[in-house]
């Protein structure tokens, strides 16, 4: 059997045809199947640039993952088609694959025409103004061959062309640091146009751009007090004329049917004010109102990296009751973020109010979590007949909504809940004996799936949903298993380098808003600054991007430079404000930052690791001379740390699970064995002083499970995953959670909700522990970047029988299945083309094998590694 290559070439982290990008040398990307044995020896990649071929010939090399662009770049517009072939070492050759198509966006500033327009009427800048509507009328005089339109907004945006929608994504252009970035989309319309005439138009929301965001009642007008569109379309003709339609002062305004639009509010949509065919040509627009032109920079525009927010399931209630006070409420079986798509008929002026929630309590939605965010959309009924309609630019996190006004009974099939986040590629599965452990799985993975819209929140639900740098860090091993995060955390970073300070301090959550005397302004803490260093290294470690630590390198640098300005010459950060082990279930609800380990050795544990961390990312990347002098100041750093925190006998000041899990994790503990073998035994014992409850937060939960299997202590590891009682995992699943919860008792044992103000029931961080069950429960780890080195080294535990995961890396697929039954562990094993794996298994010898699929059994413990394969 030749080598096949699986499917077409990739660009970039683009997962499909990457469209409209704005990389003038995109690497390029592709996945083998062959026979066992075979190795890659060379490449040769084919571009189809118009009517010539360009061939490399043939490239002596074995990578297959981002390799370079070796043609001459991409200019704006241009399209060019790629496929590879392989040669292997034993002689075989792959036919080519089939072609992947990359297509350049507008890379010169000059290449835009198009302005920023919006409404010219009179608004008051610190209110809910209602949202517009934008259009223009143009004509197509001939056969189109292709037609692209670039567009983007200072708002959020939905745009049609002759009654179309164009795209499926929602919320665009999403949320970046707008002055510096703006995202704009390439979109194929080609199928739109028609000849004679044609009309374009938008609908526009408030958005990021200048909605109310923020706590307290929030802040307006963040990056401006306009809404406008920016839309250029570019139509090529079959006989090769070129005609350009872009938004300028020749557009024309009116209201529309939404009379109100936020966030965290909702949407107000009243159908009696809609004004059918507005987006098609020959509307009488005679009533609408001249536009105002904004300007705007086409120098900050850029592509987007990742996909874009759209629905990616749809579920239906499983319970419908009534409430004590009549009303309906419709319970969808998962917490989840999107929104309601109803189809409703009533007379003229129904007023129908679509309320959300996460929680019920004494039978009626309990919507204090949320705090000042309504959550409310209200559609107002023209008598005309059933419709279909869900809002357009809000989105809410919740399982339970409230129906009131619903006109006559309602009928099955007639609310719907809409599931929307950034339209990830899903890479990682996991499953064991224990329903228990896959619905806390699940709970995770829904987690992130809320939290993943356009930018990695908090939490989906209140008058916050901001990008926690903190919450991201110790979360991005996990989510980097479970979806093909690299493209939009790597556009994100590129945030957080813009948004870091001038003294390189990382903010709390980026984008940066006003944050009130709490969080303005803003001050340098550890776990949430560190983003910038270990972030970068994960997805280098799980995505083998060593672009990633070259973009981010001097933002990495900055910030480890100012945790050693901080620290001083003693090498201990322990001045300023931290936040350390935040939310340890023994803080105080009023103080979640007061955790049983000191928020100090939390800092300079953090500066510790990451300082050998970019000493790390500085040697991968070449930069000798700083490797040398990061690694002299971790070491400092690190001997500064063990001389105060510990005391002779190996237990430290702090005797709590955070303290210890961290030295033994970041590689803080004493030379001494026997002082480390103390702080090593330490950890398991707190845990069963404990009762095996949780009693860590943000910085310990991530490490904890890790810091006791690698002190040998796999046993009680599994004892912490398995504990039911609360505080504990098991505790919310048990509670019927069905995600991750901020505090462990965000619902209190008597079934009540946590009076305190911060009680999200949808909060990923704490769900950090997935990444343990990925690598140690199942046994799925990456032993060199982009896992084209896998250390498979599952270590069964607890209850369970049997575990499995499976995860697409950039090579393939590669799963781990084992089975636990009379003293035997079973292992099958999937190994992708273009890796090998290092097996390790109790009672066996070490093996390497390549690609293919291979069975072990530790019955044949005593034998050779090799004779352990079926």
């Amino acid at each position: 059997m030749h080598p096949v290559i699986n499917r077409p070439v990739r660009f970039e982290h683009h997962a499909t045809e990457a469209l409209g990008i704005d990389v003038r040398a995109p690497r390029i990307s592709w996945q083998t199947t062959a026979e066992p044995g075979f190795v890659q020896a060379a490449y040769e990649l084919e571009f189809e640039r118009g009517a010539t071929v360009e061939s490399t010939g043939r490239v002596e090399s074995t990578e297959q993952v981002l390799v370079p662009w070796t043609v001459a770049p991409l200019v704006s517009r241009e399209r060019v088609g790629v496929r590879v072939r392989v040669f292997g070492s034993d002689g075989s050759v792959s036919p080519f694959s089939e072609t992947g198509f990359v297509e350049a966006g507008l890379l010169e500033p000059g290449d835009w025409i198009a302005r920023a327009v919006g409404p010219a009427w009179a608004e008051e800048p610190d209110t809910d103004r209602r949202p517009p509507l934008v259009r223009n009328d143009f004509r197509v005089e001939g056969p189109v061959r292709q037609a692209r339109l670039y567009v983007t907004a200072h708002g959020v945006h939905e745009t049609e062309i002759n009654g179309l929608r164009v795209g499926r994504d929602i919320l665009s252009p999403g949320w970046t640091v707008y002055g510096e970035r703006l995202r704009y989309y390439t979109h194929d319309v080609t199928g739109f146009l028609t000849e004679g005439d044609n009309a374009i138009g938008a609908w526009l929301g408030d958005g990021w751009y200048r909605g109310r965001m923020g706590f307290n009642g929030g802040y307006r007008n963040l990056y401006g007090s306009d809404i406008s569109l920016i839309a250029q379309l570019e139509i090529e003709f079959a006989d090769g004329r070129r005609q350009t339609v872009a938004t300028d002062d020749s557009w024309s305004a009116s209201f529309g049917p939404i009379l109100e639009s936020g966030l965290y509010d909702g949407e107000t949509y009243d159908t009696r004010l809609e004004q059918a065919g507005w987006s098609n040509g020959g509307f009488d627009a005679s009533a609408w109102t001249p536009v105002a032109v904004t300007p705007r920079d086409p120098a900050t525009f850029v592509a987007p990296e990742g996909p874009p927010v759209r629905c990616t399931e749809e579920l239906a209630p499983v319970e419908i009751m009534r409430t004590p006070t009549g009303r309906y409420v419709l319970d969808f079986g998962q917490n989840l973020v999107g929104r309601l798509s109803i189809v409703v008929d009533g007379p003229a002026g129904t007023t129908v109010t679509l309320r959300h929630a996460e929680v019920m309590q004494d039978g009626e939605l309990y919507t204090r979590p949320l705090r000042l965010a309504a959550a409310t959309d209200t559609i107002v009924l023209d008598g005309l007949g059933e419709r279909r309609w869900e809002p357009r630019f809000t989105i809410h996190g919740f399982r339970y909504a409230e129906l009131d006004g619903w006109p006559g009974d309602l009928r099955p099939g007639a609310v719907t809940a809409r599931v929307y986040h950034t339209d990830l590629e899903r890479t990682g599965w996991f499953e064991t004996s224990d329903p228990l452990v896959n619905r806390l799985h699940e709970n995770v993975r829904w987690s992130m799936r809320g939290n993943f819209v356009d930018i990695p929140t908090d939490c989906p639900q209140r008058d916050e949903r901001l990008g926690w740098t903190g919450d991201l860090q110790v979360f991005a091993p996990t989510a980097s298993f479970l979806y093909d995060v690299s493209g939009m955390l790597g556009s994100w970073l590129k945030d957080v380098a813009v948004e870091q300070l001038e003294d390189g301090t990382v903010p709390w959550y980026v984008p940066v808003i006003p944050g009130g005397p709490t969080w303005t302004p803003i001050d340098p803490g550890a776990v949430w600054g560190d983003v910038a260093v270990l972030t970068p290294w994960t997805l280098y470690e799980r995505f083998g991007d060593v672009g990633i630590l070259e973009q981010q390198y001097e933002s990495a640098r900055r910030w480890v430079d100012l945790m050693d300005s901080l620290a001083g010459d003693n090498h201990l950060w322990n001045t300023g404000r931290q936040l350390g082990d935040w939310l340890d279930p023994a803080a105080p609800p009023e103080d979640p930052a007061d955790a049983l380990t000191d928020r100090y050795l939390v800092a300079t544990a953090y500066f510790a690791f990451s300082t050998r961390t970019l000493a790390e990312t500085a040697r991968t990347i070449g930069h000798a001379d700083d490797a040398a002098h990061y690694g002299r100041l971790a070491s400092a750093v690190r001997e500064a740390f063990i001389t105060e925190y510990f005391d002779e006998s190996g237990r430290m000041t702090s005797d709590a699970q955070t303290a210890y899990a961290l030295a033994i994790e970041f590689d803080l503990l004493p030379d001494e064995p026997q002082r480390a073998d103390v702080a090593r035994s330490r950890v398991g014992e707190l845990v069963h002083e404990a009762d095996n409850r949780i009693a860590t937060g943000f910085a310990g939960t991530p490490v904890i499970s890790d810091a006791l299997t690698r002190a040998g202590s796999v046993d009680i590891a599994y004892d912490l995953l398995l504990e039911r009682e609360c505080p504990s995992w098991l505790y919310t699943v048990l509670q019927g959670g069905t995600t991750i919860w901020e505090r462990w008792d965000s619902r209190r044992p008597d079934g009540s909700v946590n009076p305190g103000e911060m009680t999200s029931f949808n909060h990923y961080a704490l769900g950090a522990v997935a990444d343990w069950m990925h690598r140690t429960v199942a046994g799925i780890s990456p032993a060199s970047p982009g896992y084209r080195d896998i250390l498979v080294k599952p270590q069964p535990g607890g209850n369970l029988t049997s575990a499995s995961a499976t995860h697409l890396t950039p090579y393939g697929t590669v799963s781990v299945a084992w089975t636990l039954a009379d003293g035997r562990l079973g292992v099958d094993l999937t190994v992708p083309t273009g890796s090998t794996a290092r097996v390790e298994l109790p009672g066996c010898e070490p093996a390497t094998v390549g690609a293919g699929t291979h069975r072990f059994d530790t019955a044949h413990a005593a034998e050779s590694p090799q004779d352990a394969l079926a």
